[in-house]
């Protein structure tokens, strides 16, 4: 779950990590006191939840507090549009109004879990200020990865080699291990799946602070992170997901235009691998579970042919713990309660297929059955 870089600031400071100095407005009034406690000077950000923000008019230097006012004032309760929203953008709903930083220099700094390594990975380079991409694009010998060993934890040394490898001399560096320290400690204690820090400033006095931040954090721990949990902000989410999420639906929107509906999430990975290979494109992954109910199924199929984007729907079930018949059941209900115009190809195997199937066609719903994933999604490629 993506958090705004004010709440992202809020967890660094807690851990001890240096951020300039601002609060958050709501209001141009609130903007316009928040810029005369930091002496008129002050920076205003959009709070959204997409990075190129500063390209496409979200941030200024303000040189007066009545020109924040202003320009608060022309961003909250708009959509901002940058190249990672799409063109309908997202909403402003609060701005960040902070000090302006003397910058010296831009480092980029980010640490993640390295799946494949089964660590903690802090990813590095001295070209900060810019999008990371571009970098590893241009000039990717600027990159430095270092694991953080998951046994022994983080050791100083590997704040000396990352410093060393970003151009850090000695006094810089002692500074940069112990805020490395700080982020590794942060992301174990809550649960964070990335803490970024683009760009991280040495201000002209030799300071290092945070001057942006970026902080994903593990939903999968939110049960025992309530603090977590509640710096969700459902404005930022795309509408289907936000539904999804209300409902307990593992789901994620596309750019497809084949509705997917599977249970298990590996299941549903190789379901997207199939269709990419028969030459169409999945308009979402969604995996309603191993033990949902067939309310559950009926909402997820309402869910999927609700986005416009969607064309043609492929249900594809190993039945387990949810069985086929309970998905069959799912969808017959889902479908005479909406209006549907788009083809269903159905794959069921396992637990009470038969029985599925039958369901399905005794129901006199237009859906056909294929027997197993490739016919499914060939089918699918020629509806």
């Amino acid at each position: 779950m993506k958090v705004h870089e004010y709440q992202a600031k809020v967890i660094l400071k807690e851990f001890g990590v240096p951020v300039p100095e601002g609060s958050v407005a709501a209001s141009a009034n609130e903007a316009r006191v928040a810029a005369t406690g930091l002496g008129g000077r002050a920076v205003v950000k959009a709070q959204v939840h997409a990075g190129g923000r500063g390209k496409a008019g979200g941030v200024k230097v303000v040189s007066s507090a009545d020109e924040a006012a202003s320009f608060a004032d022309g961003l909250l309760g708009t959509n901002l549009v940058t190249k990672q929203t799409g063109p309908e953008g997202v909403p402003v709903g609060v701005v960040l109004v902070e000090e302006v930083v003397d910058i010296a220099k831009e480092l980029y700094l980010s640490v993640t879990v390295d799946g494949g390594a089964k660590s903690p990975v802090v990813i590095a380079s001295e070209a900060g200020g810019v999008e990371i991409e571009e970098v590893a694009a241009s000039t990717p010998e600027k990159i430095v990865q270092v694991h953080v060993d998951p046994i022994i934890g983080y050791q100083p040394f590997v704040g000396r080699r990352v410093a060393s490898a970003i151009g850090m001399d000695a006094t810089q560096a002692r500074s940069f291990t112990a805020l490395l320290g700080n982020i590794v400690r942060a992301m174990a204690e809550r649960d964070l799946a990335l803490v970024e820090i683009n760009p991280l400033v040495i201000t002209a006095d030799e300071r290092l602070l945070a001057a942006d931040a970026k902080i994903d954090t593990d939903e999968n721990a939110h049960f025992r992170h309530k603090d977590n949990a509640g710096l969700r902000d459902p404005d930022q989410e795309d509408p289907l997901e936000r539904t999804a999420n209300e409902k307990g639906i593992q789901y994620v929107k596309l750019a497809g235009d084949v509705g997917c509906m599977v249970n298990g999430a590996g299941l549903a990975m190789a379901t997207m691998d199939v269709i990419q290979q028969v030459g169409s494109a999945p308009a979402n992954f969604l995996d309603v579970g191993g033990g949902g109910s067939e309310e559950q199924v009926a909402e997820a199929f309402k869910l999927i042919v609700s986005d416009p984007d969607v064309k043609k729907v492929l249900i594809n079930v190993f039945g387990g713990i949810l069985r086929c018949d309970v998905v069959a059941g799912g969808v017959v209900s889902a479908y005479k309660e909406i209006d549907v115009k788009v083809p269903i190809v159905v794959r069921m195997t396992g637990t009470n297929a038969e029985e599925g199937g039958q369901i399905l066609r005794e129901s006199g719903i237009p859906v056909t059955v294929a027997a197993d994933l490739n016919e499914a999604a060939a089918k699918i490629a020629a509806a």
